[in-house]
């Protein structure tokens, strides 16, 4: 029986540089195979850049028709989908694709060929917008660089203030210096937010650009006036290490948690730990959920019997270390957890503690159809890919 060759779209991430061979140990420890000495995958990895439209369909045209690989995968922008469907179905092959959740997903038209493995950060920003409003009141500030505007964070967090009775949130976009594109000026906006005095801040980073401001944040004593939440992305472990030794207090609402107990999400952790030689994280995650349903399909995938494959795509939900998780829209898009965190950091310690459930809301909610034909950005790289 000949491998599952796999094409594999790879932008480049100057902040998570190593997501895709995370993502690929994920996905075959899922599939209970020893990543070293497999043969019955073969990984095809194209370079995209930063993601962008032509780049991704390049790539794709290349592995399809040069390469002729089984299965389109890799890390993809929802702004790509249009031009990418028909390609898949002309070729008559299959897509699993992966992507952060920085769009809400949106389907004019759903193949029945393609599959989306995706982290759904819309719906921790909804949960933490809905808990906000709830913790909180009214009124709250946000604040982000123009990159991270450019995607469904702010849209999706001020749908959860809505849902939870509330009505006002402030903005501040930071002006965007294309000679010095990380640089920040925050003076402006600490001293906006002390004369107005919000019940809570949250801020929509990423990268370095999310340290540098935890750290004036911390300098300038705000930490000690408003509660500050952060977008999920700015809390994972190993970005909060670069600040650890700055004791403050913060919140934010994530779908996985490392320490979590469950018998699936221990058994992630130890394998994926124990080949990677690293904390899990959460691209490791990712393509672990999709190796869990792979494992299944596997066999029938080598011999090419791609009716099975896909039929079992459109239905089969696993039971994964964050619950239960679905690839294709149509059978309903399983609702992630999102649990609301306090993070305590102390004497170079990260101690998280769980203090309330986050609420979901479905993709396809008509309240998000105003997301998608109010919000037009022309943002076309996957998130964290710059």
């Amino acid at each position: 029986m000949r491998p599952l060759k796999i094409g594999f779209l790879t932008p480049y991430s100057g902040i998570y540089p190593f997501y895709s061979a995370h993502l690929v140990l994920g996905w075959l420890l899922g599939m209970g195979l020893d990543p070293i000495r497999q043969r019955s995958v073969v990984i095809c990895p194209e370079y995209t850049h930063q993601g962008g439209l032509q780049a991704t369909l390049q790539a794709a045209r290349k592995l399809l028709f040069f390469d002729q690989v089984d299965l389109l995968s890799g890390l993809i922008s929802y702004k790509s989908m249009t031009d990418l469907v028909p390609m898949v179905e002309s070729h008559r092959k299959t897509a699993f694709l992966f992507d952060m959740g920085e769009y809400v997903p949106h389907f004019p038209y759903l193949s029945p060929d393609i599959f989306y493995a995706s982290h759904q950060l819309w719906q921790s920003e909804y949960a933490l917008g809905y808990w906000a409003q709830q913790h909180y009141g009214d009124g709250g500030h946000l604040i982000m660089p123009v990159y991270e505007a450019g995607y469904h964070f702010a849209n999706t967090f001020q749908q959860g203030i809505v849902a939870a009775g509330g009505a006002n949130l402030h903005k501040t976009i930071l002006p965007f210096d294309e000679q010095r594109p990380q640089a920040m000026n925050l003076d402006p906006i600490f001293y906006a937010l002390e004369k107005q005095a919000p019940p809570y801040v949250h801020a929509i980073f990423c990268g370095d650009m999310g340290n540098q401001f935890l750290v004036e944040w911390a300098q300038r004593g705000m930490h000690k006036k408003f509660p500050l939440l952060l977008n999920e992305t700015m809390a994972y472990d190993d970005i909060l290490q670069d600040v650890q030794h700055i004791n403050m207090e913060l919140y934010t609402a994530m779908m996985w948690n490392r320490d979590d107990e469950s018998k699936e999400n221990q058994q992630f952790v130890k394998t994926f730990e124990k080949a990677g030689q690293q904390p899990a994280n959460i691209f490791g995650l990712m393509g672990y959920e999709a190796g869990l349903l792979w494992k299944e399909l596997l066999t029938p995938a080598r011999k090419g019997d791609w009716d099975t494959v896909k039929k079992a795509l459109r239905a089969d939900t696993i039971k994964g270390p964050r619950g239960e998780k679905n690839f294709y829209p149509l059978s309903g898009f399983a609702l992630p957890q999102a649990d609301i965190m306090k993070i305590n950091i102390t004497q170079h310690k990260i101690h998280k503690i769980i203090v309330d459930q986050g609420k979901g809301m479905h993709f396809n909610a008509p309240v998000f159809e105003a997301i998608h034909q109010e919000c037009v950005s022309g943002w076309q790289n996957p998130f964290l890919c710059v």
